[in-house]
């Protein structure tokens, strides 16, 4: 076991290598984004130069691109890929539906695009990430910048009428600069500390102008792989059940584990 990794980073790097057990050479893949996501990366990228894997990746952030490129993954857009067999990434949050909260780093809009493209989408998490339920992660919502204060008043009049218990709203940032997405946007994260309805918050939230889409990824998910720090994993189907126990073994390589950009 590598002695420099923590507790949380060994967990996501079990629920990485078991994940990518699922896919199967030939297979179009998305990638997803976010530190749990580039260990996945880093072992599908493992795989390809090891073993021969043949697969093309659909990245989902510039970022993903360019650590897929790195580790020797082929990497082409969506529009090239048309459907994808599997996507796999990370999540804020999951329920025992689950259902997701997703977007803490960015890429929500590109992120939920793919896994909506995919026959199946498997979610990859430390244990902490699993809630009863949503809404203590702050939730992103992508807006344009044109009007996003008009766009951010217009969220808050809604939340009054939605079954949350917070209300507050702020504007992400990057040092002194609102933070920008892939595609030029703003986030803001709604922090709601209890989501009641989050199938009906969802729908609401992307009918307000200026919303681009928000980070509730409901009834996508088909499996969820959940790491811990020892190294036991759980595979959670979508009928909330563990439908598999394990144990991922830790194999130090040098090229796994050196250079990480997460």
């Amino acid at each position: 076991m590598p002695a420099d990794l923590s507790p949380i980073d060994k967990a996501k790097f079990v629920a990485a290598r078991r994940a990518v057990e699922f896919v199967e050479s030939g297979m179009k893949v998305g990638l997803g984004t976010g530190s749990t996501a580039a260990w996945m990366v880093r072992c599908l990228g493992e795989m390809v130069r090891e073993d021969g894997l043949k697969i093309t990746g659909v990245p989902t952030s510039t970022r993903t691109a360019d650590l897929a490129r790195q580790v020797g993954i082929k990497v082409v857009s969506l529009d090239e890929a048309k459907w994808l067999d599997l996507t796999i990434d990370g999540a804020d949050e999951f329920d025992p539906e689950l259902n997701l909260i997703k977007g803490g780093g960015g890429a929500l809009l590109q992120e939920k695009i793919v896994a909506t493209a995919s026959d199946r989408m498997i979610v990859i998490a430390d244990a902490a990430k699993e809630v009863a339920q949503l809404g203590a992660f702050p939730l992103p919502v992508e807006v344009v910048p044109f009007g996003w204060q008009t766009t951010k008043a217009l969220i808050e009049e809604t939340l009054g009428a939605m079954d949350v218990l917070g209300q507050t709203t702020s504007l992400r940032m990057n040092g002194d600069h609102a933070f920008l997405t892939d595609e030029g946007n703003y986030i803001v994260d709604l922090h709601l500390n209890r989501i009641g309805n989050a199938r009906q918050l969802a729908l609401v939230l992307n009918q307000i102008p200026g919303v681009v889409e928000n980070g509730l990824f409901i009834d996508i998910c088909d499996i969820v792989v959940v790491g811990h720090g020892d190294g036991r994993v759980s595979v959670r189907d979508i009928s909330g059940a563990v439908s598999e126990e394990g144990q991922v073994e830790f194999i130090e390589t040098t090229n796994l584990f050196s250079d990480l950009g997460e």
